[in-house]
């Protein structure tokens, strides 16, 4: 263990440094990403995500396929091939393959590409166990593959699968294996994690242990993140001078998935100190894409890329980052596309409020900006999600003691529903320190409240009043009966698109809310 922290201090650049060396990402969304239960991409979505990985965030190599699948599958290698070719970019293109005969070589060949990916047993179980061969023979089948497919015109990487395993409990099978390898046709030495079974400290030893035995093959590794160490364990291979680094978009994979791209990226330049080619100020945009094409939701907690990373909570933390940032590290939301936010709820203080206000171009003095905190405080008290939306009707609110900002209260209301009648609702406004009072039937209760409301501008005020076009409710997910309610309500006055919002635990109350704010609009139109 001390020899693995040693080589994480030396890892830390020196005054004036900023890379050493160059990392090889190859993402794997297309071939192993899509192994993820439930996810299927379409031949049109499969080329979207290729020209997102090798156009946009410019992911040095990606594996888009297995060889054999279906006939579905040749279909969208093809068409991958092919607009990789006529962009001068097939060399980064890569296809899983099989021991089976140059029937997975010829495959690639005619799907048009040029880099197969052969997968062979990394461990003498895996060897006897599912193939049922003994070592000699694989490593026959093996050698034979890999010159076949480089006559075919293939560059050959090769997959030593389960060789976390390998390298631990049948090292004589291994090294034997490699003895054979490292002489012929082979670019990169792929070792993969397939069980996700190491943790960093074995990763750094096995993964040295192969650099220093065959110090001028290229290996890669591969993990799998069922110990969720699938980061850290990348890390400790690229610490030994592993080249190449397997991820996905998302995490995408079998299981609990695959080291995710967002997250490598980052450790690779921040703990690294090493380059990898990649745009960072694409991937939160292509994380987002893959998430829609995959329907696999991004946690919003998912380092780089989940909604609320960048959303400090605490009214400390924005005030620390107010003063020389105290609450940042080197994660700046804006290498990756994106903006540092303030949450707004029941730990917000004035420092995340004011962070809100000024996004908003809103200015108020310190008294406001004190009653608005209180007011959200509140609200988060109540379970209520506040979000920057609904800060100008907190502020509105926080105001109304100005008759001047607002004009119209509601001074008082009843509301009844019985049995085989229609309900009924009275309500008492005051308009610019006058009160009026009406009462109507509707069909519901706020049907009944509206045209309450009606009477007394059409009758008492002569003024008209918007037309309601559009009134939705939602409650937070797994609500209970005692769940606030948000009601969003659209307007429509000669053209001019009112939106008001209204939260309370009744619906009714909310949706009254929400009308009383669209009446203060008006009085300003």
């Amino acid at each position: 263990m001390s020899s693995l922290f040693g080589k994480i201090l030396d890892t830390r650049p020196r005054d004036g440094e900023s890379t050493r060396g160059h990392i090889e990402v190859l993402d794997t969304t297309l071939r192993d990403g899509e192994q993820t239960s439930g996810v299927s991409f379409s031949p049109a979505e499969k080329l979207s995500i290729t020209r997102l990985l090798l156009n946009n965030l410019h992911v040095p190599r990606i594996e888009v396929c297995s060889a054999r699948v279906s006939a579905g599958e040749f279909e969208s290698a093809r068409a991958i091939c092919q607009w990789a070719s006529e962009h001068g970019l097939l060399e980064r293109v890569e296809m899983l393959g099989y021991i089976d005969g140059g029937k997975s070589a010829e495959w690639v060949k005619r799907a048009g590409g040029k880099v197969i990916n052969l997968l062979v047993k990394g461990s003498e179980r895996h060897c006897r166990e599912q193939l049922g061969k003994k070592p000699e023979e694989h490593y026959a089948d093996a050698c034979r593959e890999i010159v076949a497919a480089h006559e075919k015109g293939l560059d050959v990487n090769l997959y030593l699968e389960d060789w976390s395993n390998g390298v631990r409990t049948s090292k004589q099978y291994l090294y034997r294996f490699m003895d054979l390898l490292k002489d012929l046709p082979v670019h990169r030495f792929m070792l993969a994690d397939t069980l996700g079974v190491m943790n960093p400290n074995q990763v750094y030893e096995y993964c040295k242990r192969m650099v220093t035995l065959y110090p001028t093959l290229h290996f890669d590794f591969h993990a799998h993140n069922d110990y969720d160490l699938a980061t850290s364990n990348a890390f400790a291979a690229g610490l030994v001078g592993v080249k190449g680094l397997h991820c996905t978009i998302n995490g995408l994979g079998e299981r609990a998935g695959n080291a995710p791209l967002a997250a490598v990226v980052a450790m690779v330049h921040d703990m690294l100190h090493m380059d990898t080619g990649i745009d960072e100020k694409q991937i939160y945009t292509v994380s987002h894409i893959v998430e829609s094409f995959s329907g696999v939701v991004v946690a919003q907690n998912e380092p780089i890329i989940g909604e609320n990373v960048f959303t400090q909570t605490a009214g400390i933390h924005a005030d620390g980052d107010c003063k020389n940032d105290l609450y940042c590290n080197d994660l700046a939301p804006e290498r990756f596309g994106r903006k540092r936010e303030y949450a707004l709820g029941k730990l917000s203080g004035e420092a995340s409020v004011k962070e809100n206000l000024v996004e908003l171009g809103i200015e108020l003095g310190k008294k406001y900006v004190h009653q608005v905190t209180e007011r959200i405080v509140q609200l988060g008290d109540k379970k209520e999600i506040v979000t920057q939306d609904d800060l100008p009707y907190i502020v509105a609110e926080v105001l109304k003691r100005d008759p001047q900002q607002n004009k119209v209260k509601i001074v008082n209301y009843a509301l009844s529903m019985s049995h085989g009648l229609h309900p009924t609702a009275a309500i008492k406004l005051e308009v610019e320190g006058t009160e009026y009072e009406e009462s109507a039937s509707g069909d519901g209760q706020f049907d009944a409240m509206i045209k309450a409301v009606t009477k007394i501008y059409h009758s008492k005020l002569h003024r008209r009043l918007p037309r309601l076009v559009n009134y939705t409710v939602s409650i937070p997910p797994h609500g209970n009966t005692d769940a606030l309610v948000m009601t969003n309500i659209t307007w429509n006055l000669d053209g001019h698109v009112i939106k008001t919002r209204g939260l309370d635990v009744d619906q009714i109350e909310a949706a009254i809310q929400a009308t009383l704010k669209m009446l203060n609009i008006i009085e300003g139109l």
